[in-house]
């Protein structure tokens, strides 16, 4: 079984009090290493630039297995800068790359898709209509089945009515939908638990609300099972890949086999959690497992 996941790979700039630490990032290509974390082939398309932080993203996906189809960027790759001072909220700001994110669905994309099981949307510019229409145009000639995140960026986000347009088109029908509560906020001004009704109504056959603290929640027809988050050894180091390790973690159990039934819809989500969790006590976006915090010591995890 193999994935295609499509979405932005840029540098994660972190400046906090200890000083500037740069990662491989982004939502997609988390989703896409992930899964290659947890024994699913993947391909990534994104869009790159030609310069060194490109090299890093390439070496990096290299490391993990993931293939990457590569649109060019003459704008170079895109960056994230997020600063964090006084334990306060992270504030974020976007390179020109990243806010003219664009990605190209020609022939190698689309026969990527046609040979995937399924295709994976995270962070994509779905307020670009005619990107958002090319995608939906390749998906559909593929037959895959679609799982997306909309993963909405005020730093990205040019038109808000359009996004949703876009991001609603996938939504609907599609096997498994993302959605957190900062994008309820931010795209609809509701709550998460009206989204995920709305989600629902659309079509979409399972959504996965995640709500941070308050752990998530997987609505699929009729079963609706929740799950706290992971209480598991260690502090809280970084909680910037936690969504994405979730998404990837119920993406990859998706493509094993579809639950039957409320135990087994609560068995994903309880990996989700836990992957989130573990996630969670590292610096930086990689997927963690449990199984990754056996024998360490917890007093400089993550340092």
């Amino acid at each position: 079984m193999t994935v295609v996941v499509v979405g932005d790979a840029l540098i994660d700039e972190l400046r906090d009090d200890h000083g500037v630490r740069e990662f491989v990032g982004g939502a997609a290509l988390n989703v896409a290493v992930g899964l290659a974390q947890l024994g699913v082939p993947a391909t990534l398309v994104a869009m790159l630039g030609d310069d060194e932080p490109a090299s890093r993203v390439r070496r990096y996906l290299a490391d993990f297995g993931v293939e990457l189809i590569a649109t060019p960027s003459l704008i170079g790759t895109a960056r994230a800068v997020s600063t964090r001072s006084g334990g306060g909220e992270p504030v974020y700001e976007f390179n020109e790359a990243a806010q003219q994110r664009r990605i190209r669905f020609g022939d190698a994309e689309r026969r990527a898709f046609a040979e995937a099981d399924f295709v994976v949307v995270s962070c994509v510019a779905f307020d670009d209509a005619e990107q958002a229409a090319e995608l939906a145009d390749a998906i559909g000639e593929s037959g895959a089945s679609v799982a997306v995140d909309p993963n909405p960026r005020t730093g990205m986000l040019r038109d808000k009515a359009e996004f949703v347009r876009g991001f609603e088109q996938l939504a609907a029908g599609a096997a498994l939908v993302k959605v957190g509560e900062d994008d309820a906020a931010l795209l609809y001004g509701d709550r998460l638990d009206a989204l995920r009704a709305r989600l629902i109504d659309l079509g979409a056959r399972a959504v996965l609300a995640t709500e941070g603290a308050a752990g998530a929640t997987i609505e699929a027809g009729d079963v609706v099972v929740t799950r706290p988050i992971s209480n598991l050894p260690g502090r809280i180091v970084d909680t910037m890949g936690a969504g994405d390790a979730a998404f990837a973690a119920t993406v990859a159990a998706l493509v094993e086999s579809t639950p039957a039934d409320a135990e087994a819809w609560a068995a994903v989500l309880q990996s989700a959690m836990d992957a989130a969790a573990a996630t969670c006590r590292f610096e930086g976006a990689l997927l963690r497992t449990p199984s990754a915090l056996s024998g360490l010591d917890m007093d400089h995890i993550g340092t």
